[in-house]
């Protein structure tokens, strides 16, 4: 009988072999993420300039010019034409009227080419609200929302911003991460309602929520 040090395993075991499959299938994207977001309610929001698209035209989006018309959800998301990314932006594109009626931009944010988000705001957006691209991830990582800093893809992740006092930047109250895009529109738009009624002690409100 073998020894357990001489034991072999099959090629398609072997951990390098799984992680460029998983890369390549596009897995990584279709799992729950687990990962926290670490920027916390309370904190000041690093600013940001992105290209973006909105139904299928490309302009700058500036989270600064942004928030001087009012709060600001931006939300993360692996990757455009995944099941779970689509089923986000359909949600979000079916909920802007009532963001809309809480002044709120939606904004939303991955790694992906700006050509491939010209389409996705058109198909899967509806061109309802834009979506920017980070390719070289700096944004995702300002707001450290990539695992690791092997990763690609960001996890799934939401924040509500509101502007800040005069001259300072847009404040964090609510960040929610969940692989599952379920309750993204359903949580951002309570943690919106929450600072319109109780715009002082709001974090702890939305906490309880």
């Amino acid at each position: 009988m073998s020894s357990e040090g001489s034991m072999k395993f099959p090629a398609w075991l072997a951990p390098g072999f799984l992680a460029g499959w998983v890369a390549l299938t596009g897995l990584t994207v279709c799992l729950p993420d687990k990962a926290q977001a670490e920027l916390a309610e309370g904190q000041q929001a690093p600013g940001f300039s992105l290209e973006a698209a909105l139904a299928g035209k490309t302009f700058r989006f500036s989270l600064a010019e942004a928030l001087r018309s009012g709060p600001v959800v931006v939300y993360f998301y692996p990757a455009a034409f995944t099941s779970g990314c689509t089923r986000e932006a359909h949600d979000f594109a079916e909920a802007m009227p009532r963001f809309k009626a809480q002044h709120a931009t939606v904004i939303g944010v991955s790694g992906d080419a700006l050509t491939t988000l010209e389409k996705f705001s058109e198909s899967a957006c509806g061109g309802k609200f834009p979506v920017a691209a980070d390719p070289d991830r700096a944004v995702l990582r300002q707001y450290q929302v990539l695992p690791d800093a092997l990763s690609m893809h960001a996890t799934r992740t939401s924040y509500v911003i509101v502007p800040g006092a005069a001259g300072q930047p847009g404040r964090i109250i609510y960040v929610y991460t969940d692989g599952n895009p379920e309750k993204h529109v359903s949580n951002t738009l309570h943690a919106l309602q929450q600072w319109r009624s109780h715009p002082s002690g709001h974090e702890e409100q939305v906490r309880s929520h």
